[in-house]
Parts: structure tokens; C-alpha cells; sequence
């Protein structure tokens, strides 16, 4: 059996390291060809040298020098900025794409890699938040099959099983609640980034963590999933779930709820993803419904955390709304992980962004980049606006 070779992008990240660690484990199988990372020169060296790759790329260029001399006289192709990484998307050769990076940047190298036909193992929201319809049809022309990594569209993905949309009467999308569910909004007035990073059952990045504490990351999930599973937004639901065993549901029209349950441990939709349509034995810890004992639901708390219901809003309007949405939100959650904007007032950031943003309709990817660099302005301005006091 030929091993599959494989690009990660985001590969010093929380997701991309556990990425690494599955394909580790099934060692004649797979076979890493290039690494992208964001500014971790040190981490990105070791694991170049540890896999042996072909190529690697850093988006900070000036750390370039720095992972070159750590990298020292091996052959390994070097690519840097911001189209580093789909220098590497497009390598020949490359079976399979792991995009795990954060943001907006994702966006190009999933649509070239989609336009190659190859094989996407997306854990990257963005892409498909801001150009969803352009990402999906050029995956049906090129016959690109894309498979989700995120715990809750994994969990759909295998609900499904390829049943028509047709049958579904709804998805629901199961959410923490993250580290402040049940918290009024006076007690939310002096969080900290270490108290919003803290999150109760899953292991993330900055920015994801950020978005679980304001349930933008949910919010992101609805209109990823709109797309991934071809679903009208009104029949796509989220339940709020503390114990993050079950990841996500199907309802049938007939009655039927099917769910999907695991350990709350990324490296198990990971290794789905990669293996996908195979089922293999894994070596990772599995769960034991016993030992837990109570599974628990309730419904969002929408009025204190609209961030969600900003994505069912900018999903229905169309156009250029979800990039705006997500724009403005990663404009907000870097200005609040900076100490520079108070955790409440990330959603006014957004409401803001969006309020001013012109939206356009059936947009084109190069509207798509236009709208993304307009609403950051305009997100920038609405984070001023507020320390003024105006």
C-alpha cells in the first residue's frame, strides 16, 4: 500500500500537532510532505526534521531566517508569507490537505487545493464561512472530496452517511457553553483572556477559545455547516451539552435521532478525517458512557451571547454578511486577547461592523478578499468608536 502523503497547514497548533500525533500512529499509511505554521519557527524546525518533509512555510517572514538556521543544511523547500501556505497546498504529489490553520487566511489554499480534486481534511472554519457556495461548487466540478474535522460536522458527517438532505428534518449542533454558561452579564463586565481561554472540556487555540466564550464559534459552525451538508440555516439547531460527549445530531423526518458520541479528544474526528471512508482500529482513549453517568441538555442563553444569532442573521441575508461576521469577529477577539477591548463588547464590535458593511450580493472570491480587508477597517473603527466612549 503506496502511503498517502499528507500537508498540514497549522501544523504547531493545537489541532495541526494532534494531526501530527494520528499520523504517528499509522505510520504505513501516511506520510507528512509539508508543514505550515503561522510564527512558531522553533516547533515547525523540530517537526520538519522529525517527518522528514519535502517543504515547510511560516507566514511571519521575519522568522524565516531564524527557522532556516534551525533547520540547517537539509533539503527542505522553504516558502514564506502569506502565500506560503498554498505554495505547499499545491506541491505534487500531495494526497491530502489538513487545514488547520485559523482565519481568514485558510481561505486561498483550500480553493486551490479544491480545485486540484485532492482530498481536504478541513478543521478551518473560514473558508467555507466566507465563500461556501464558491468552495462547494468548485469541489463538484473538481470532484475534491472535502471531510470535516471539527468534533460536531465530523459527527453530522457520520450521522448522515450520505442520506439525502431530503430525509433530515434538522441538524443540532451540540455546544459546551463554554467557560461562562450561566453567568449574568455583570459578571462578565471584568473577565480576563486567561479566564475566557480557560474552557471547561476541550483543549484549543486562543482564538477558538475566545470564540467558544462568546458562542461565535457555534455561530461559525451553523454556516459552515449550511454549506458542508447543503442545508437550509433554519433547520440547523444547537443544543448546549457541558459533558462534550455527544457531538452532534441528525433528526429524520420520520421521528429518528441519531447522534454521535466519542471522547472529547480531537485526535478521533482526526483520524476519521484522514482515513475517511476506511474505519480503522484506533489507539487512542475511547469513552465510557458508564463512568460518566448523566448526560445533560438545555437550550443557548441567545440574549446573553447574540454572537450566534449574528450567524443565523448574516446566513439568511447572503452576499458578503458572513465575511463581515467573521471579519469583524476576528478583529474584536484580537483586540480583546490584547487587553485592548472588554469581553462584553466583542458582540458590539460585530453588530457594529455589520451595520455599516454594504453587503454584495452573489459575490465573487475577489469580493470576497474585498469585503474581508473593508469590514476590518470598519471593525477597527467600531473598537475606537468604543474606548471614546462615543
Amino acid at each position: 500500500m503506496r502511503k498517502k502523503r499528507v500537508v498540514v497547514l497549522g501544523s504547531t497548533g493545537s489541532i495541526g500537532t494532534n494531526v501530527l500525533r494520528v499520523i504517528e500512529s499509522f505510520p504505513q499509511r501516511f506520510k507528512v510532505a509539508g508543514l505550515g505554521a503561522n510564527r512558531n519557527a522553533g516547533l515547525l524546525a523540530e517537526q520538519a526534521r522529525r517527518h522528514g518533509v519535502r517543504a515547510v512555510s511560516l507566514a511571519d517572514t521575519e522568522r524565516v531566517p531564524g527557522l532556516k538556521r534551525l533547520i540547517g543544511d537539509v533539503d527542505v523547500g522553504v516558502f514564506e508569507g502569506e502565500n506560503g501556505l498554498a505554495q505547499l497546498a499545491t506541491m505534487d504529489g500531495v494526497d491530502i490537505l489538513v487545514s488547520a490553520v485559523v482565519g481568514a487566511v485558510g481561505l486561498d489554499p483550500v480553493l486551490q487545493a479544491v480545485d486540484r480534486g485532492i482530498h481536504i481534511a478541513i478543521a478551518n472554519k473560514e473558508p467555507l464561512v466566507m465563500a461556501g457556495e464558491i468552495v462547494m461548487e468548485r469541489a463538484r466540478k473538481s470532484g475534491a472530496r472535502i471531510v470535516p474535522i471539527d468534533s460536531e460536522h465530523s459527527a453530522v458527517f457520520q450521522c448522515l452517511n450520505n442520506a439525502p438532505v431530503s430525509a433530515v428534518r434538522r441538524i443540532v449542533l451540540t455546544a459546551s457553553g463554554g467557560p461562562f454558561y450561566g453567568k449574568t452579564r455583570d459578571e462578565l463586565l471584568n473577565v480576563t483572556p486567561a479566564q475566557a481561554l480557560a474552557h471547561p472540556t476541550w483543549q484549543m487555540g486562543p482564538k477558538i477559545s475566545i470564540d467558544s466564550a462568546t458562542l461565535m464559534n457555534k455561530g461559525l459552525e451553523i454556516i459552515e455547516a449550511m454549506w458542508l451538508f447543503g442545508i437550509d440555516v433554519d433547520r440547523i439547531d444547537v443544543v448546549i451539552h457541558p459533558e462534550s460527549v455527544v457531538h452532534s445530531l441528525v433528526e429524520y423526518v420520520d421521528g429518528s435521532i441519531i447522534a454521535q458520541m466519542g471522547a472529547t479528544d480531537m485526535k478521533l474526528p482526526i483520524q476519521y478525517a484522514l482515513t475517511y471512508p476506511e474505519r480503522l482500529p484506533t489507539p487512542f482513549e475511547t469513552v465510557s458512557l458508564a463512568d460518566i453517568g448523566q448526560l445533560s441538555f438545555a437550550r443557548p442563553e441567545r440574549g446573553m451571547f447574540p454572537c450566534m444569532d449574528y450567524a443565523y442573521e448574516t446566513a439568511k441575508r447572503g452576499g458578503t454578511m458572513p465575511v463581515a461576521l467573521n471579519a469583524a469577529n476576528e478583529v474584536a477577539v484580537a483586540a480583546f486577547l490584547r487587553e485592548e477591548l472588554p469581553f462584553v463588547c466583542i458582540p458590539d464590535v460585530i453588530r457594529a461592523a455589520l451595520d455599516r458593511h454594504d453587503n454584495m450580493i452573489e459575490p465573487t472570491i475577489d469580493d470576497v478578499r474585498q469585503a474581508d480587508q473593508e469590514v476590518r477597517v470598519l471593525a477597527t473603527a467600531a473598537i475606537e468608536d468604543l474606548r471614546r466612549g462615543s
